[in-house]
């Protein structure tokens, strides 16, 4: 139990980090972070719930106020940004990229690329979509457009964290707590 607990606060820490990296603004107002590099990772390693749990700890910090966001954003604010949309979806991308990964049982790399792509990136930008159209006052077609820049960039992290969460599983099979 202590060991899970250190791993989704530690996955949080990550997230967190991966908001210092400089952030490229797009007109929507929504933009490019390498946090949902974060997200993919804590469902392909930690599995559905801790992955879910550690995203929804890095929320939990980020909606009390403290600036953990790309750019330095926090508190209750961001919901009322054109981000809301990605910020709901983290913890359901997370959980849904660590179901995939715990229920295939192919090999880690495919598995772990697919998922990241099926839970960061088509479910994450869906949802963000969503949200973008509704806090912009966009139709869907107009909101899919802004969230366009996104997705070559996501295909890319989707990439990364399977070859991260492969890395990890060869070095330490045992932190591999998706396929534990």
């Amino acid at each position: 139990m202590e060991k899970h607990l250190t791993h989704i606060a530690l996955f949080a820490a990550l997230i967190a980090v991966l908001g210092l990296v400089p952030k490229i603004d797009l007109a929507s107002g929504v933009p490019i972070t390498a946090q949902s590099l974060g997200i993919m990772l804590c469902g392909t390693i930690l599995g559905a719930k801790r992955g879910a749990l550690a995203v929804l700890l890095f929320l939990a910090l980020t909606l009390a106020g403290l600036p953990l966001l790309s750019g330095g954003r926090g508190g209750l604010g961001v919901l009322a940004s054109p981000t809301a949309g990605y910020v709901i979806g983290f913890p359901i991308a997370a959980f849904v990229t660590g179901m995939i990964v715990e229920n295939w049982r192919a090999p880690i790399l495919p598995v772990a690329i697919i998922a990241a792509f099926l839970g960061g990136l088509v479910l994450l930008n869906t949802i963000g979509i969503l949200g973008m159209a509704y806090v912009l006052d966009k139709n869907l077609a107009e909101a899919s457009l802004l969230a366009l820049p996104f997705l070559i960039g996501d295909l890319i992290k989707s990439v990364l964290a399977g070859f991260i969460t492969q890395a990890i599983a060869r070095m330490r099979p045992d932190a591999l707590l998706s396929r534990s």
